[in-house]
């Protein structure tokens, strides 16, 4: 158990949805009898899943500032549908229209995030009103017809990357440079992390960073081959691609700017936040209207995956994203909760549809299980808190 945790980096608490999710994977696996991990589950699973994921980035920051935003969902139909309808009924390009449901996106962030940062409503009220509205608003201006999204994008929420020169590998070359990439960001980290502990402890061992970049570089490795060695004209998903760039510049933001920092000192300590120099109201105003355009952008990727706008898109994905981030390891009373943490999160909920419905479970008993799931979650989160006072 030493040699783990030196592995681990000293903290096992922080592995343990990772864990989680290794273990479901495997075990769906075998009672699936080895349909779960295969290319093509892999690759619907992400780009199934990539919207929501996408929503639980902007609601991990809201709920670290102790806030809550039930209007994501309907936000994010509402923005598809202006989206659907702007490039139907005014002939606008493609990439015209997107911008116009992005515009949108960030107009209700900025209505909500006012409420929210000017007035003091909380954002419970503030977004449950929003949700209601936006929701109205979807159905009135689609008067309850789905509406055809341009062709062009279905690359955004169904396309992948794609092929070029010759295949000696078998896979598809632009996946296996995305997995390159990925493992030489992993060592490049692991190197950096190292050194700028070494400074600070003289006795740092090297061994734990070598094995953590093997175990990391095969997972990383595994996967490349996964999503790249698919049927042909497969590869690794668009919407996944996507969410990987989010991933990536809200890790910054989150954990290496001052907008980031200001985040979770608001959800520590509002008071001790504002006496520090902190603009409460202006963390409050820009999280939500982030939100907002994180909602826009997930609306249109599923609509592209879609190919057309309903008057039902967004139902009930607030829910979803709420539950990625607590299972992710977010603190209820805020402060606490990264990125990283949450996509983990997020696709232990995706790993669960995708092994229930490969087992035939019903949509009601996968509600059920998925309600569980977000009440351990949450339970273990408080255990850990009040054993963190304790000690």
């Amino acid at each position: 158990m030493k040699y783990v945790k030196k592995i681990l980096g000293g903290d096992l608490q922080k592995y343990t949805m990772v864990i989680a999710l290794v273990v479901l994977t495997v075990v769906f696996n075998i009672i699936s009898q080895g349909r779960m991990i295969t290319s093509s589950n892999f690759q619907n699973l992400l780009s199934g899943n990539a919207y929501v994921l996408v929503l639980a980035i902007g609601m991990l920051m809201v709920i670290v500032i102790g806030q809550i935003d039930l209007a994501v969902g309907s936000v994010a139909g509402f923005a598809g549908m202006v989206m659907a309808l702007s490039a139907k009924n005014f002939n606008l390009p493609w990439w015209m229209a997107m911008l116009v449901g992005i515009l949108i996106g960030i107009l209700v962030g900025a209505w909500q995030g006012f409420w929210v940062a000017q007035l003091g409503i909380p954002g419970f009220i503030t977004t449950l009103g929003g949700q209601l509205i936006f929701r109205g608003a979807v159905i009135w201006i689609s008067r309850s017809i789905s509406v055809p999204a341009p062709a062009e994008l279905k690359w955004f929420g169904a396309g992948y990357l794609p092929e070029w020169g010759p295949t000696f590998t078998g896979m598809n070359n632009s996946t296996l440079v995305l997995g390159i990439i990925g493992i030489l960001a992993v060592v490049y980290m692991q190197i950096k992390g190292f050194n700028k502990a070494k400074k600070l402890n003289s006795t740092e061992e090297f061994w734990p960073v070598i094995v953590r970049i093997v175990l990391i570089g095969v997972m990383i490795g595994y996967l490349t081959w996964i999503f790249g060695s698919g049927r042909p004209g497969t590869s690794f998903p668009i919407p996944g691609l996507i969410l990987l760039v989010l991933l990536l510049v809200y890790h910054v933001i989150t954990q290496r700017t001052r907008f980031g920092r200001h985040i979770y000192a608001v959800g520590g300590n509002k008071s001790a936040a504002a006496l520090s120099g902190v603009n409460v109201k202006k963390t409050y105003f820009l999280t939500m209207l982030n939100m907002s355009f994180l909602a826009s952008l997930a609306g249109i990727m599923f609509v592209g995956r879609s190919t057309a706008a309903g008057p039902s898109d967004g139902m009930s994905w607030e829910l979803d994203a709420i539950a990625s981030v607590f299972i992710g390891g977010a603190s209820v009373a805020g402060g606490i909760g990264t990125v990283v943490a949450t996509m983990v999160g997020g696709l232990v909920m995706a790993v669960i549809n995708s092994g229930l419905m490969l087992m035939g479970v019903g949509a009601d008993k996968t509600q059920v299980i998925k309600g569980l799931v977000l009440l351990i979650a949450v339970a273990f989160d408080v255990y850990n808190k009040k054993g963190s006072s304790k000690a």
